[in-house]
C-alpha cells in the first residue's frame, strides 16, 4: 500500500494540480461556450421551425380554398350552356386542374392533381419537422456540454482543495487523485458529446 502511495505522490505536486487547474478550467470554459452555442441554436432553429409550420398551415388552407374554387369553376365548365361560358371556367382552372385534365380528362380530381395542391404545404411540414428535430439535437448537445462543465467543475474544486492541503497529507493525494480521475471522465464525456449537423435554409 506504501508503494502505491509513493508512485502515486507526484500528484501532489505544484505543477501537476497546477496544470489539473489550469486544463479543467479551460475545459469548463470550452464546454460553457458549446452549451451556450447550443442553446442558442436550439431557440433558432425551435423559431425557424414554428414560422415553417406556420406557414405550411396558411399554404394549406389556401391549397383547400383553390380546391374548392377548382371544383366549382369545374361544375360550371361542366355545366355550361354555351361554349363561350364554358370559355369563362375553363379560363379560371388553377394550372394543377389544367395539367390533370391534360393527363385524363376523366378523372381530373386524381391523386396526382392533390399532390400538386398540397405539394408546397406538404414540403413546409416537412421542413419544419426537420427543423424541430435539429432543435432537439441541439437541445441535447447543449445538455451534455453542461453536464461536461459540472463535471470538470468538480475536478477543479478537488484539484483547488488539494493545493491547499499541506503536501504530506493524504486527503491532498485523495483530492489530486480524484481531480485527475474527473479530468479524464470530463474529458471522455466532451469527446462523447455529439455534433450537430445542420440542414441547408
Amino acid at each position: 500500500m506504501k508503494n502505491l502511495l509513493d508512485r502515486l505522490a507526484f500528484l501532489t505536486g505544484e505543477t501537476v494540480l497546477g496544470t489539473l487547474i489550469a486544463v479543467l478550467s479551460v475545459l469548463i470554459a470550452l464546454s460553457s461556450y458549446n452549451s451556450a452555442i447550443a442553446g442558442s441554436e436550439q431557440t433558432k432553429h425551435n423559431m425557424l421551425s414554428s414560422q415553417a409550420m406556420t406557414d405550411a398551415s396558411s399554404d394549406y388552407l389556401t391549397a383547400n380554398q383553390m380546391i374548392v374554387y377548382d371544383y366549382t369553376m369545374y361544375d360550371g365548365w361542366f355545366t355550361a350552356e354555351d361554349d363561350e361560358k364554358a370559355e369563362y371556367y375553363q379560363f379560371n382552372f388553377s394550372d394543377e386542374l389544367q395539367t390533370a385534365i391534360a393527363a385524363d380528362e376523366n378523372n381530373p380530381f386524381s391523386e396526382a392533381y392533390y399532390d400538386a395542391m398540397y405539394a408546397e404545404p406538404n414540403k413546409l411540414f416537412d421542413e419544419a419537422y426537420d427543423l424541430f428535430i435539429l432543435a432537439e439535437e441541439f437541445s441535447t448537445r447543449g445538455d451534455l456540454m453542461q453536464l461536461t462543465a459540472l463535471l470538470a467543475a468538480l475536478g477543479l474544486a478537488f484539484a483547488a482543495w488539494a493545493s491547499l492541503l499541506p503536501r504530506e497529507s493524504n486527503m491532498r493525494l485523495l483530492f489530486s487523485l480524484m481531480a485527475t480521475i474527473m479530468l479524464v471522465v470530463s474529458i471522455v464525456s466532451y469527446l462523447m458529446v455529439p455534433v450537430v449537423v445542420g440542414i441547408s435554409l
